[in-house]
C-alpha cells in the first residue's frame, strides 16, 4: 500500500479571489513505513502574499520570486503522487487550491480527487474525538508527538508532523492479513513435505525485558486512546494463572512431615 501525506502553504485563503499556493511537501509511506521519499517545492505566486499569511509560514515575496512557477514542478508533482492515496489535514482547502492551480494550466481540466483516493484526517479526527480540539497542534499534543520545532507552518515540515500523527490515529487499524490468499497463491499446488524429526536439545525461551515490557504498556496505552477503549489486546488479556497444586503424593508426604 502507497500513501503520500500531502500538505501546502498559500498566499491567502480563498482561491476564489485568486491566492495561489507557494510551498508543496509530500512524505511517501509505504506499507505504513516511511520510503524516505519526499517531494518539496517553494513557488513563484506571481502575486502579492498576504500580510497575515507572512506572519503564519514565513515565507516573503522576495524569496517565492526566485523560485519556479506551478507550471513548472506539476509533472514531477503528478509522477510523484500518482498511484497512491493521499493523506492530508483540512484536505478541502488544499484539494481546493491544487485544482484551482491545474484549471489554469492548458490542456484537459484535472481534479485531484480524480487523480487520487483521499483520506482526510480532519474528520477522522472529529469522529474519534468529538467535541475537542483537532488542529494539528491539538493532534499533537494528544498522541505525544513532539513538535516544539514547529516554530512556523511548513508544507514538507507539516506533512512529516501529520505522518506521524496519521499513524498514531490509525495504530489499532493496522489490518493483520493472516491466513488470507489471493488467487495466484489459491493457485499454486503443494506436495506434502516429509516429516521432519525435530533435533534433541533445550528449547531457549526468551523473555521481554523490563524496557521492553515498559514500551509495550506504552503503546497499548496509546492504542487504547486512540480507539476509545476498544483495544482487543487488553480486552483479552488473560489473568495470571495461579501455580499448579502439587501432586497428592507429594501433599500426603508433606502432611507425615
Amino acid at each position: 500500500m502507497r500513501q503520500v501525506i500531502l500538505d501546502t502553504e498559500t498566499t491567502g485563503l480563498e482561491p476564489e479571489q485568486g491566492h495561489r499556493i507557494i510551498e508543496i511537501g509530500c512524505v511517501e509511506l509505504v506499507n505504513r513505513r516511511k520510503s524516505g521519499r519526499t517531494f518539496h517545492r517553494y513557488l513563484r505566486p506571481d502575486r502579492e502574499v498576504d500580510r497575515g499569511a507572512i506572519q503564519v509560514h514565513g515565507l516573503t515575496n522576495e524569496f517565492l520570486a526566485q523560485q519556479p512557477r506551478f507550471a513548472d514542478v506539476v509533472d514531477e508533482l503528478l509522477e510523484f503522487i500518482s498511484g497512491a492515496e493521499l493523506i492530508i489535514h483540512n484536505a478541502a482547502f488544499d484539494l481546493a487550491f491544487l485544482d484551482a492551480e491545474l484549471k489554469r494550466l492548458p490542456g484537459p481540466l484535472r481534479q485531484m480527487r480524480k487523480l487520487c483516493n483521499v483520506i482526510d484526517t480532519l474528520p477522522l479526527a472529529r469522529q474519534m474525538h468529538p467535541g475537542q480540539r483537532n488542529s494539528l497542534d491539538a493532534l499533537c499534543k494528544r498522541y505525544d508527538i513532539d513538535n516544539s520545532h514547529r516554530e512556523l507552518h511548513g508544507a514538507l515540515l507539516d506533512a512529516q508532523i501529520l505522518l506521524e500523527v496519521y499513524l498514531a490515529m490509525t495504530g489499532g487499524q493496522t489490518a493483520l492479513i493472516l491466513g488470507e490468499t489471493n488467487e495466484a497463491s489459491s493457485a499454486v499446488a503443494f506436495e506434502p513435505v516429509a516429516t521432519v524429526m525435530r533435533p534433541r536439545g533445550v528449547l531457549r525461551v526468551l523473555r521481554a525485558t523490563e524496557e521492553e515490557l515498559v514500551a509495550h504498556e506504552r503503546m497499548l496505552t496509546t492504542i487504547d486512546k486512540s480507539s476509545g477503549g476498544k483495544t482487543l489486546f487488553k480486552q483479552l488479556a488473560l489473568p495470571e494463572i495461579a501455580p499448579a497444586p502439587p501432586p497428592v503424593a507429594a501433599q500426603a508426604a508433606a502432611a507425615l512431615a
